[in-house]
């Protein structure tokens, strides 16, 4: 596990490092997408329902005007948050956690929608933490379905 904290880390460091993505915007990220992965925990509990952080859908909090200290902190819940869950799928493929997942890969999916820079790059880290689990299990496709549509 250790090893794949450290992948983490290191992602995070390098979606800071991708030019022209993150330049300061007037507002930023909402405040409650900036509350670490517990919130993000908190808040997929309720999937494949609506889920929010205070009201904030997890799609809003990737904002590729943002400024990338905002998103790192962001994309270190989300990776931590996505890791586990993936690794609770693969035991489970029809658990809470495969449609958890699938609810914040939805979401995900639906911001990075014609999105560039650390929102699509954060999608495609979350997307490889997929090839552990059964993508095709109706739990993680009713999350995805979900996320899409209201994450």
């Amino acid at each position: 596990m250790a090893a794949g904290r450290a992948q983490l880390i290191l992602c995070c460091l390098a979606l800071l490092a991708i030019p022209g993505c993150s330049r300061e915007a007037d507002e930023g990220v909402p405040a409650a997408c900036r509350q670490g992965d517990e919130a993000v925990r908190k808040a997929l509990e309720s999937a494949p329902r609506n889920v929010s952080m205070d009201g904030t859908l997890l799609s809003e909090c990737l904002d590729d005007t943002a400024s990338g200290g905002e998103l790192q902190e962001v994309g270190v819940a989300y990776l931590g948050v996505a890791a586990d869950l993936a690794a609770d799928a693969s035991r489970n493929p029809e658990g809470r956690g495969a449609t958890q997942l699938g609810f914040l890969v939805g979401a995900l999916r639906r911001s990075a929608a014609g999105a560039q820079g650390v929102g699509a790059e954060l999608q495609r880290r979350i997307e490889q933490e997929l090839s552990v689990v059964d993508t095709r299990s109706r739990a993680f496709r009713r999350g995805v379905a979900a996320g899409r549509r209201a994450g």
